[in-house]
């Protein structure tokens, strides 16, 4: 018989079971730890998700499923019960992600590097455009999904990791000190990069933050947050520009070479490469801000030094990188000379 091939009828009566035995009893008796993560929502009840779909399994297959043959995240025990038309709710909000790090840290910027109270209108307005951001979907949002007191609280969190701080930090992250160095060593550029996503989600002409496959990874970590970098993004990808600045190159004499390490795509891989080259920004938007782009602004570079120069910030610009990278094949050289 299929594995996990359950009712709704199965979830309900191991429902009526959780609600009859108690939900640590439950648990106990079937070898469970309570969900770290997802709840089932029914009839204003909460009932562990893994456990539920795992002991709703004997009523079809004539056993429950053990803790570890069922994973109680997306993808198994949760899919299984919305395919039931259980709604799926979570225990407590996700973590929070470097673009509403940036909102909450520009609020305590602003307010000295103190933290906020939840009654402050600030705080109001900060969650607020916590919801708009919409940086997870709404099931994976708890009740409380950054609300006042949660945003509140991050904002004493990061007050409590500046230099200056003379009590003991809180529990807040790795990602919230990354993000407050940030704010002390580029004040400047991260205050802006706030404004611009405040203005965007006011107007509406910024997507909402998404994990979704958008071309940012983890070693990228886009430094000015997804929905800047997203939109940064799809400023270069801007196939008219890239032309102008390609057909301008090319008046002059020059060649589709990229100007930081000299590839040339057609040189190398004839005549599929013939014409091809990655357009890039110079000015990250989160420092130049919204404005009409010229032709000055974009170089013309290949896919492996674009994807140097947007590994961290502060970006270098391609002279730059070039720089680094002269400097490197120097040493490089040197090393291989051969010893008199």
């Amino acid at each position: 018989m299929e594995k996990g091939a359950i009712s709704r009828d199965d979830v309900l009566k191991t429902m009526e079971e959780y609600d009859e035995l108690g939900g640590p009893e439950f648990l106990k008796l079937y070898g469970f730890r309570a969900a770290r993560k997802f709840l089932i929502l029914y009839e204003g009840k909460e009932y562990d998700s893994k456990a539920i779909a795992a002991v709703a399994h004997r009523y079809q297959h004539g056993r429950p499923l053990t803790w570890d043959e069922l994973s109680g995240g997306v993808g198994h025990a949760v899919d299984w019960l919305k395919r039931e038309g259980f709604q799926i709710g979570v225990s407590r909000s996700p973590k929070w992600t470097r673009d509403e790090l940036i909102l909450a840290c520009d609020v305590v910027a602003r307010n000295g590097w103190q933290g906020l109270s939840a009654s402050d209108a600030r705080i109001g307005e900060l969650s607020e455009f916590l919801q708009l951001l919409a940086a997870y979907p709404p099931e994976e949002r708890a009740a409380e999904y950054r609300n006042r007191n949660g945003a509140a609280y991050k904002t004493l969190n990061i007050a409590s990791f500046h230099p200056d701080y003379q009590g003991a930090p809180t529990n807040g992250g790795r990602l919230d000190r990354e993000v407050l160095q940030d704010f002390l060593e580029r004040p400047v550029e991260m205050a802006l990069a706030a404004e611009l996503l405040r203005a965007g989600l006011r107007s509406g002409d910024l997507q909402p933050a998404s994990f979704e496959d958008d071309g940012i990874d983890d070693e990228a970590s886009a430094p000015e947050g997804r929905v800047l970098y997203r939109r940064h993004r799809t400023r270069e990808r801007n196939k008219a520009l890239r032309a102008k600045k390609i057909t301008a190159v090319l008046k002059k004499g020059g060649i589709l070479a990229c100007e930081v390490c000299d590839f040339d795509f057609g040189a190398f891989y004839g005549e599929r490469g013939q014409g091809y080259i990655e357009c890039h920004h110079v000015i990250p938007l989160h420092e130049a801000g919204e404005g009409t782009t010229k032709l000055a602004d974009l170089s013309l570079i290949c896919s492996n030094c674009h994807r140097m120069i947007h590994r961290r910030a502060p970006w270098p610009t391609p002279p730059e990188l070039r720089a680094m990278l002269l400097r490197a094949q120097a040493r490089t050289e040197q090393q291989t000379l051969p010893r008199r």
